[in-house]
């Protein structure tokens, strides 16, 4: 099997698969169990929970963080799936780097890919000894998307005989122009979605790691008024020190306001600028012909998005519709990504 072919499918396991620690990731935040193992990286000094159940030795060592055998095997599954990622992406370097005189794949995407899912691996270990700092949770959302977006990235720009990447390059040879011509002003609004939809999970982090989500319970109001008492002076305040147990939050209910309108407010912005993006794409009817089809998936995307952001408000916030919300955040990402590389001129 050629190297370009190991590539190719060590590149879409290792997509499917960071796709699937990043909502797990979520459902371990949602579900309390971030700190279910307090150290990093075993759970209690062991490589998995059953080894820290049959020794009671260890537990003493962690006061306050009782044993509980659910929140554990979370937390490590989460862990287990994380590091076999990092070991796909470090063979994907490996080959990556082996065969780069024949420009099978961008290396520097490669590398950049490696050393984030390095950062990555930091942010986890601090996530943990930090106690869920706000901070450090909210980057390691970020840095599992970017893991996610340049997987994408890399599975798209594969060479012609790859999966997805033909249609890509017709596209741009038949839309590619100058600075005036629809393509310039096509990819300007994929950025500034793209902008926009960046924000918008930062501060869906954000949201979560300060546990802000249900500071605003109904919709399109919050607390029943549109525009409730709010701090944002100390909302988005950064650092609040170490040595604190940040799980279910350190904010008062006013900067918890704050966080969720802005969160609101952000989402409202990214669903306006992904909207205009996609249709002046579909609007615009000669030579956007590969392009289209992306815009109509990030509509889809972004529909399915909005619909599950609303619901999951509607019915009190349940554990599955949350945890759905980071799923359709990152095919959101995917889209969009989409659609900017295929407005990519070569």
């Amino acid at each position: 099997m050629s190297v370009a072919r190991w590539i190719r499918r060590l590149c879409l396991a290792g997509l499917l698969l960071c796709f699937a620690v990043v909502v797990l990731g979520a459902y371990v935040r949602l579900t309390a169990a971030g700190l279910g193992c307090p150290d990093w990286p075993g759970c209690y000094g062991h490589l998995s929970p059953l080894g820290a159940e049959q020794s009671a030795a260890a537990l003493p060592a962690y006061p306050g963080r009782a044993l509980d055998a659910g929140k554990a095997w979370r937390e490590m599954i989460h862990r287990y799936a994380a590091g076999t990622l990092a070991a796909i992406i470090a063979l994907i370097t490996v080959l990556a780097l082996a065969a780069r005189r024949a420009r099978v794949v961008s290396v520097s995407v490669v590398l950049a890919l490696f050393a984030t899912v390095l950062v990555q691996a930091l942010l986890g270990m601090l996530t943990v000894t930090w106690q869920l700092k706000p901070l450090i949770v909210t980057a390691h959302l970020l840095f599992g998307m970017t893991t996610l977006a340049l997987l994408w990235w890399l599975t798209l720009s594969l060479p012609r005989g790859s999966w997805g990447s033909t249609a890509l390059h017709s596209a741009s040879r038949v839309i590619s122009g100058g600075g005036g011509s629809p393509l310039a002003h096509a990819r300007l609004l994929a950025l500034l979605g793209f902008g926009a939809l960046v924000l918008q999970i930062a501060l869906g982090g954000w949201t979560s790691s300060n546990y802000a989500a249900i500071a605003c319970p109904d919709l399109p109001t919050c607390q029943g008024v549109w525009w409730p008492h709010a701090d944002f002076r100390h909302a988005f305040a950064l650092w609040h020190g170490l040595n604190i147990d940040y799980e279910g939050g350190v904010l008062d209910n006013p900067s918890r306001v704050a966080i969720d309108l802005a969160h609101r407010l952000s989402a409202l912005l990214a669903a306006i600028m992904l909207t205009l993006a996609a249709l002046y794409v579909l609007v615009r009817r000669r030579g956007f012909a590969a392009a289209r089809l992306w815009a109509w998936a990030l509509l889809a995307a972004l529909a399915l998005q909005l619909a599950i952001g609303v619901s999951m408000v509607l019915k009190g916030f349940p554990l599955w519709l949350a945890t759905l919300h980071t799923a359709g955040a990152a095919l959101l990402l995917l889209a969009t990504l989409a659609l900017l590389r295929s407005l990519s001129a070569r």
